[in-house]
């Protein structure tokens, strides 16, 4: 099998960052990691999608969003659907030529975006995994068997697609527009992570990891993932890693995108909405 096709490398001038924060009930956080988003100096639009909060989340993301708010688009699920819908909800309204998915909480620093983007910027990459243990940065201490969960899942995901990651679950994952449109995602809740994992290696595509630092969050703090979503997670690691066959490689995914490109004629511009999905 021929390796993938060399990637053009993005000038900084032409960069347009996607940012994608699936929100649930994150009323005491959200509007400080929008700040720190906004505060890196790239140029990006950022996409909020409220999935179905009931804390007052919904009613502040409302007050900064729109025409010159802090949100560009911001996407109201009407009930609480799973972090996977709605990342499948803000990707479909991408723009930007990389994406990036951010929480809502505050365990991620968005200010570690320029080293997430530099292998994708420089054509080394198509994706780029942030890991939490690819590095000597700081890192709250917290739970040790959901560390040893994390590495046990992260080990089952190379064995199934001959990757070599240290963190399939990390948050931060970068993908160049064109992949992240590409992929249709199926699964609603936590099962993203390994089938986004599964899905980019059938892709063929050029992953890289990047270390970052984390600042973990206990239950009493917010933290959401549990066992069960674990155990759902190997399931997904069957099913997408072995039995799901893309129609396309990567090459065609940039091929067709280049196409499409070229009929549109020139960057997409910015815009602010405000989506209602009733799903």
């Amino acid at each position: 099998m021929a390796p993938p096709t060399p990637r053009k490398p993005i000038p900084a001038e032409e960069l347009l960052l996607s940012v994608v924060i699936p929100v649930y009930n994150e009323a005491h956080t959200v509007e400080t990691v929008i700040d720190r988003v906004r505060a890196v100096p790239l140029r990006k639009e950022i996409i909020v999608i409220d999935d179905g909060s009931t804390d007052g989340t919904r009613d502040k993301l409302q007050s900064i969003s729109g025409e010159g708010g802090k949100v560009d688009v911001l996407v109201l699920h009407e009930r609480n659907q799973g972090k996977g819908a709605a990342l499948r909800s803000g990707f479909a309204r991408t723009k930007g030529n990389v994406v990036i998915v951010q929480d809502a909480d505050l365990e991620y620093d968005p200010a570690e975006f320029p080293k997430l983007l530099r292998p994708i910027l420089e054509g080394r990459a198509d994706v780029v995994y942030g890991s939490r243990f690819l590095t000597g940065m700081a890192h709250r201490v917290l739970f040790f068997w959901h560390s040893v969960a994390n590495r046990v899942l992260t080990v089952l995901s190379n064995m199934i697609t001959n990757l070599n990651l240290t963190d399939m679950e990390t948050c931060y994952k970068v993908f160049r527009g064109e992949v992240a449109r590409a992929i249709t995602i199926q699964e609603d809740r936590f099962g993203f992570e390994p089938e986004i994992t599964a899905k980019v290696a059938r892709l063929r595509c050029r992953i890289y990891e990047v270390g970052i630092s984390y600042d973990g969050r206990s239950y009493s703090e917010g933290k959401k993932i549990g066992w069960p979503d674990a155990a759902w997670a190997v399931v997904c690691l069957i099913r997408y890693g072995i039995f799901h066959r893309p129609r396309k490689d990567i090459d065609a995914i940039y091929a067709d995108s280049e196409a499409a490109k070229g009929m549109s004629g020139g960057k997409a511009p910015l815009a602010s909405a405000l989506v209602r999905d009733g799903r």
